[in-house]
């Protein structure tokens, strides 16, 4: 008989998301005349930057063609895109990163859990609390933790609380850990982490032979010019750190899937022995033996960001979710709840009103305001008495929700 990975048998009884669906579902079957906003999974609303649907038509009419047919393509992404990346995002910004240390893939959510194939067992990992599940499940499903407790932390795993108390800071562990995800603008809760708080973490990773894995997804929303958008800002990192990126919120691609894992060649790991390895070259490995490349036709749009006409639409697109943020943490505010966040990301990050826990919360504002946000506590156990609401949605639902909420 074949035999199962009983890691998957750790995983707590459902994944965030899909329990949300679960439960979103079962009211809808029960409520059917009601009218549900949906502020809850960071999913985009508005249509994709013209910029970019115009050069995906283009590549499109292009693969009609006997000169402009693409077949596979390289599995590191075609070298016009990463070199717009490496000049736009990175270089731009005084970050020395080469066009062949970027890999283009289908999703940072993929990236931040295939990279664990070149990594492997025995590492001490450190992350955040509350953090976002998927660095916790894949994880679990590669065997590197042990059982959950009542609260649902994974032995094997150095938790750092993000709380109100400490500023949504992650504190810098006074033992040493191997690897380290770090989340800035942070998802769930809207904390950023300044050029002092990166450099501290990249010494740390330094001194003791740490790896950071560095989410910035939401980097395209950061409005304080002296916050960094990369950890290759920081000087140091190109040693310790590889980045993850995305299209899915700044261009809308959460459906078209293009995004970027950035390597360093100056990066490396140790086999048992203590004999030095390039990770560069175990993940181009990696993705030459699992993965075909993202499409032409996609990799062009993303190329389109960068134009100037893309810039100017990206631009208004991160304003326009911003300004839902804003609208999102004011209202809130004004009736009394204790708000976080939302000023230079996406999210709104509330502490829970009347003693309510995260999941009490969650069906008080699906049944009274019949609006859908994502509980705390399915981030983590510090996440317990905080609620998650996305700026990613319509103004006209945005206004109609804050009207609901504040209302009750």
């Amino acid at each position: 008989m074949v035999k199962v990975n009983e890691n998957y048998l750790k995983l707590k009884a459902g994944y965030l998301f899909p329990e949300i669906a679960r439960r979103v579902q079962a009211f809808s079957q029960q409520n059917p005349q009601a009218s549900l906003i949906r502020l809850g999974i960071g999913d985009v609303t508005e249509p994709l930057p013209s910029a970019c649907c115009n050069a995906m038509k283009k590549a499109l009419d292009e693969m009609n063609t006997h000169e402009g047919f693409h077949g596979y393509g390289p599995e590191q992404g075609y070298l016009w895109l990463r070199e717009a990346i490496a000049q736009n995002d990175f270089k731009a910004r005084g970050c020395e990163i080469s066009a062949d240390e970027i890999f283009i893939s289908d999703g940072s959510k993929c990236d931040s859990s295939n990279i664990l194939d070149i990594l492997g067992t025995g590492n001490r990992i450190a992350v955040t609390d509350p953090v976002y599940p998927v660095y916790v499940d894949s994880n679990v499903m590669s065997g590197h933790t042990g059982e959950a407790d009542n609260q649902g932390c994974y032995s094997g795993l150095s938790y750092i609380p993000l709380t109100a108390a400490n500023g949504f800071e992650a504190a810098i562990p006074n033992y040493p850990v191997d690897l380290i995800y770090l989340c800035f603008p942070n998802n769930p809760t809207g904390a950023v982490a300044t050029k002092k708080h990166l450099s501290d973490w990249v010494n740390y990773a330094k001194r003791n032979d740490s790896l950071i894995l560095f989410d910035a997804a939401y980097e395209a929303f950061i409005q304080d010019s002296s916050l960094p958008h990369s950890i290759f800002e920081i000087e140091g990192a190109k040693d310790c750190a590889i980045e993850f990126r995305s299209f899915s919120k700044n261009a809308g691609f959460t459906g078209t899937r293009c995004a970027i894992t950035v390597i360093p060649k100056s990066v490396n790991g140790k086999t048992v022995n203590g004999e030095e390895v390039d990770l560069w070259a175990l993940w181009n490995r990696r993705q030459s033996t699992k993965f075909n490349g993202v499409s032409y036709i996609v990799q062009r749009g993303a190329q389109a960001v960068y134009s100037l006409e893309g810039k100017s639409q990206i631009s208004s697109l991160v304003s326009f979710y911003m300004e839902n943020a804003e609208i999102i943490r004011n209202k809130l505010l004004k009736v009394g709840f204790k708000v976080y966040g939302g000023e230079n990301a996406p999210y709104v990050w509330i502490k829970t009103p009347d003693n309510k826990n995260s999941w009490e919360f969650f069906d008080f504002l699906l049944e009274k305001a019949n609006v859908v946000g994502t509980p705390g506590s399915g981030f983590g156990a510090s996440g317990e008495g905080y609620f998650r609401l996305s700026a990613f949605n319509s103004r006209q639902n945005v206004l109609e929700a804050m009207q609901r909420i504040t209302s009750i």
